[in-house]
């Protein structure tokens, strides 16, 4: 018997949820063919069969959270071999299904009748008719090959509740709500996402402070630069916006650090994420490692590729590690001012632009003061308060604005 268990070279501070099985019992697989897909509020990465045989069971629900080296289930090895008793690997799966989920023969015996009305159910199937005395033969079969599998059981009962909780509401004489809707059940990611915002609110005191910034030397520069490149190459306003921060944090560093309960760990590197929106509606952080040593157009390269990695699914582990500072560019999708949520892992703050709008502003020349148009941009800093105080925090948005404001020169 062949166990099939979590990968235990998970990052500290990434929840697990096992996504989907790609195999199920009786089912056979080959080595190395993917077996079970494991989401992250990162990334989904896909197990791989750690040899070739038989599905006997798979001991957690989709959806459920896993942990690092934690068993999942049990392949028994060979296709159609001949044990010593001369049975068939497939004949013998019953019961290599039961002894590997911990029940010895007895108990097995002592599951109800009804369960006996159908071959071929999984291991975790029994069990959950076990456990709600559920008659097999009252659950429809929408499973692959006719087969009931756990969903078709978890949809019984769910559907099961909502007409016990409707009968209880008529008995009780309570009014039924005449508001329609559906319920849209949340993804992995969007249940790590809740976690961890709602963990960095607690763990710390979250404060913003919000400055503006005219872009009109940024979209110069830019201009100039498009005109020389080749293919429409030219660094994108982000790429700016992360050459300023990182000029900001050189004279700032303690904003890039991490807190600690007896001491403040602050960073030499640079690994600066940045949030990009999915497809699915969830939200990656790649990083870019050791952005202090690039220039301009160097983090405008890195970026695009990190960008089209994500947007293609094919984001790694590694892609999204050890970030120390974070960029929230919620300006792309519309928004003129927001206060991000600090990501949990122990960074010291986040960065949020908000959407360039051209805005009348009153500017000085001369001694006078002239209505201009100009592009500007809210741009905000939330810091943990127990690392940052207004000093620094404004002191690092000021010098961000000055480096926005003369591209040029930084």
């Amino acid at each position: 018997m062949i166990e099939v268990r979590m990968p235990a070279d998970s990052n500290e501070g990434t929840e697990a949820s096992l996504g989907r099985w790609l195999k199920r019992a009786g089912e056979t697989v080959s080595e190395h063919e993917p077996l079970v897909e494991i989401s992250t509020d990162k990334v989904t990465l896909e197990v791989p069969s750690p040899a070739s045989g038989v599905v006997v069971d798979l001991l957690k629900r989709e959806g459920e959270a896993v942990l690092p080296g934690e068993l999942l289930g049990h392949i028994r090895s060979g296709f159609g071999e001949r044990d010593e008793t001369g049975a068939d690997a497939d004949t013998g799966l019953a019961a290599s299904s039961a002894m590997s989920s911990g029940r010895s023969a007895t108990e097995a015996s002592t599951q109800p009748s009804s369960l006996m009305f159908e071959e071929g159910l999984s291991p975790a199937v029994r069990r959950l008719l076990a456990e709600h005395d559920l008659d097999v033969r009252s659950i429809p079969k929408v499973g692959r090959g006719g087969r009931i599998t756990l969903d078709d059981v978890a949809a019984y009962l769910a559907n099961r509740k909502q007409h016990e909780e409707q009968s209880d509401a008529q008995t009780a004489g309570r009014q039924q709500t005449s508001i329609s809707g559906r319920r849209v059940p949340h993804t992995p990611m969007r249940k790590s996402i809740a976690n961890h915002m709602a963990r960095s609110v607690q763990a710390a005191p979250h404060v913003t402070a919000v400055f503006e910034a005219d872009l009109s030397q940024v979209l110069a520069d830019r201009a100039t630069r498009k005109q020389a490149a080749v293919d429409d190459d030219a660094p994108s306003v982000t790429a700016y916006l992360i050459h300023a921060a990182v000029k900001a944090i050189q004279r700032f560093p303690e904003v890039n650090s991490k807190w600690h309960d007896c001491y403040l760990e602050v960073f030499d590197e640079v690994n600066f994420g940045v949030g990009t929106a999915v497809g699915d509606g969830g939200l990656v952080v790649p990083v870019i490692r050791d952005a202090q040593t690039l220039s301009l157009v160097q983090l405008s390269q890195a970026l695009k590729t990190l960008t089209q990695k994500a947007r293609s699914g094919k984001l790694t582990q590694a892609d999204m590690q050890d970030g120390t500072f974070t960029l929230s560019n919620h300006g792309v999708s519309g928004s003129l001012l927001a206060a991000p949520i600090i990501l949990p892992h122990g960074q010291a703050a986040i960065l949020g632009a908000g959407k360039m709008q051209k805005r009348v502003i009153v500017c000085e020349t001369g001694g006078r003061e002239l209505f201009r148009v100009r592009p500007m941009m809210y741009v905000t800093l939330t810091v943990d308060h127990r690392v940052l105080d207004g000093q620094q925090t404004n002191g690092f948005l000021a010098a961000f604005v000055a480096a926005l404001e003369n591209p040029v020169q930084t």
